[in-house]
């Protein structure tokens, strides 16, 4: 048995991987309270971006293989992340990082925003060094705020992902 991890990428109008990503996101979202966002709302989204991820495939005995998603980035034209997902069982493996570092390979300027309360969020990007741009009362929803995060202007941060990635 071997396992590989690769990347893919949902290019805008691919909707494959959608279902495996709303399951991700809808598992995250009832165990840590975040990422509330509704089908319709999620799919039309993730259609309308390109999206990043990165997959395991566990190869068996006789031919067959298991699929496992272990995270995504769905990312506008202008590298605005709309949703990064990481699964719990693969986070603090550097996935979440990979994503970012993919995201800023093919992007000037990387943007997103994080839920207020999402303490692990906030701590993610602020490691990676993103910055807080704003913070924005009733961002969400369920009227949640957001702060509005950018990845470091100075092209270090940026360069050091970059780095990561090729490393």
């Amino acid at each position: 048995m071997s396992v590989n991890v690769d990347f893919e990428i949902a290019r805008p109008g691919d909707d494959s991987y959608v279902e495996p990503a709303w399951k991700l996101k809808e598992r995250i979202r009832s165990e840590e309270d975040v990422l509330k966002q509704r089908k319709g709302f999620f799919t039309d989204a993730y259609r309308r971006s390109t999206v990043h991820l990165l997959v395991t495939r566990e190869a068996h005995s006789g031919g067959e293989s298991d699929e496992k998603l272990m995270g995504f980035a769905a990312v506008r034209r202008d590298g605005y992340i709309l949703f990064l997902a990481v699964s719990p069982e693969f986070r603090g493996e550097g996935v979440g990082k990979r994503l970012v570092g993919q995201v800023a390979e093919n992007h000037d300027s990387v943007t997103c925003h994080a839920r207020a309360s999402n303490q692990n969020a906030l701590g993610f990007y602020e490691h990676l060094g993103f910055e807080v741009e704003r913070h924005i009362e009733n961002y969400y929803e369920d009227g949640g705020d957001a702060y509005y995060l950018k990845l470091g202007g100075n092209g270090g941060l940026t360069q050091k992902i970059s780095d990561f990635m090729r490393g």
